[in-house]
């Protein structure tokens, strides 16, 4: 599971996406997110507005992310 730090206390979903380097593009996020390929702690996420905060899980093309405070 790789770590991604955070410098704010929440980080939206599609945000997050670009930040981690897993889309390339915003209007890519909202498509994976909207097409339901997108997992947060375990459950699909439709919701490119999701707030992300420390301790989330996010699971996307077989990779699971940790939101971590910095």
């Amino acid at each position: 599971m790789e770590k991604i730090q955070i410098n704010t206390e929440f980080i939206k979903l599609d945000a997050f996406l670009k930040f981690a380097a897993l889309v390339g593009t915003g209007g890519e996020a909202k498509m994976v997110i909207s097409d339901g390929m997108v997992k947060v702690n375990g459950e699909t996420c439709t919701m490119r507005g999701k707030k992300l905060r420390a301790g989330d899980e996010v699971e996307f093309a077989g990779q699971t992310l940790l939101v971590e405070q910095a």
